[in-house]
């Protein structure tokens, strides 16, 4: 059979992945996503989602989804341009541009989608896009996808991006593409020099604020607004898939002619239906929430500082910040399978990461906080890494 060649192979690549401690299982939740979620193992007290304003089950978006069922079906059964707009679609990306202070934005079914309509529709081989090197895997696929220089700088080095910068004085246009707040480090990438690079050499900047929108800065637009540059900073991607609901849905908002270019030649965009209308309703309802409830925001944060604190006094090397995402750095692969397993056995639900995801050697275990966690489900998980910890040798 033809299949058998590729069979073995997938099948000694599989071994190989599970032998190194590299192997990603799925638990599966019964129910909805909340800061305890039940699972096959019973009741876990969830630490590894992105639902950080916990509004992944809030009723009042789940009633506005039911409402925009029967207002506007359940799907669009067409791309935008031909029949698949609804004034819900524009009313979405008229809001999200008011809430984030831009000119315009596009929706797409995701941000990894805007992010490969990206590149390759503003770029061509006379320009050139300057990429950090720990940027989310959705801006290094959509950087190849266009033919432009590729330049990438050393992790929130700015000297190291002034050179690659100074590389492509050649080039048309340049981009600088960074993530606002990394995954899986949970550090804020440093706008504020960022955009006196671009200022400097004459290109423009773009940020993936996925881990961001909501819920930093001020008013939760961001870290533009979390480092006082929403002025300068040209392009933003952005999903509503964490803490704008957590469903699904992407979107790039900034200058109204990128935006406008965009609708015309972005294939994603172009060549893919758009969000379902439930979920426009329903992020339309989060925005809603995140503008009439700082308390959420506050909540989460003040977690997230507490979390922090308990936990590196524990002796685990915590990557520094605020951020609610916050890495345990176990850095020994089966270790840190080992130190999951343990933290999961004792009811607490988190998720070890390790090489692709991140470097080789830099394994760990990524925690992410939410507004909804109550101090007694931050101490039991306090607990029971200092169990796991000191059971495993970590500590």
């Amino acid at each position: 059979m033809a299949y058998s060649g590729i069979k073995n192979w997938l099948d000694s690549s599989l071994r190989e992945i599970r032998d190194s401690g590299l192997y990603k299982d799925e638990k599966l939740i019964k129910g909805s996503q909340n800061s305890e979620v039940n699972t096959l193992d019973g009741t876990n007290i969830n630490f590894c989602a992105n639902n950080y304003l916990g509004l992944a089950d809030n009723v009042e978006i789940m009633d506005a989804v039911i409402s925009g069922l029967e207002t506007h079906g359940f799907g669009m059964a067409s791309v935008r341009f031909i029949c698949g707009t609804q004034d819900i679609h524009r009313e979405l990306e008229e809001r999200i541009s008011r809430f984030l202070g831009t000119e315009d934005t596009i929706l797409y079914n995701s941000c990894f989608d805007a992010n490969a309509g990206l590149f390759e529709t503003l770029l061509s081989a006379e320009d050139a896009v300057i990429s950090d090197s720990l940027n989310h895997a959705s801006i290094i696929d959509g950087v190849r996808l266009c033919k432009a220089q590729r330049k990438v700088f050393r992790h929130a080095d700015m000297r190291d991006l002034e050179e690659r910068l100074k590389e492509t004085r050649s080039a048309r246009f340049r981009m600088i593409a960074t993530d606002g707040v990394f995954s899986m480090q949970g550090d804020i990438a440093p706008l504020n020099e960022i955009c006196d690079l671009a200022e400097k050499y004459d290109a423009i900047v773009m940020v993936d604020d996925s881990h961001a929108t909501g819920f930093m800065g001020v008013n939760g637009r961001g870290t533009p607004e979390e480092m006082g540059v929403s002025e300068r900073v040209d392009i933003i991607t952005s999903t509503m898939g964490k803490a704008l609901g957590g469903a699904s849905g992407g979107f790039t908002s900034g200058r109204k002619e990128i935006v406008e270019y965009l609708r015309q030649r972005s294939r994603p965009y172009l060549f893919s239906n758009t969000i379902a209308p439930p979920i426009v309703v329903g992020a339309l309802k989060a925005l809603d929430l995140i503008e009439n409830h700082p308390e959420y925001r506050k909540n989460l944060m003040d977690n997230a500082k507490y979390f922090r604190s308990r936990v590196s006094s524990l002796g685990f090397e915590v990557i520094p910040g605020y951020h609610p995402i916050v890495p345990v750095m176990i850095r020994d692969e089966i270790k840190n399978v080992e130190m999951a397993n343990a933290i999961n056995n004792r009811g607490i639900f988190v998720v070890a990461f390790s090489f692709p995801v991140v470097p080789r050697g830099e394994a760990r275990i990524r925690v992410q906080l939410s507004s909804l966690h109550t101090r007694t489900q931050l101490d039991k998980a306090i607990s029971v890494f200092e169990e796991a910890g000191r059971e495993v040798g970590v500590i």
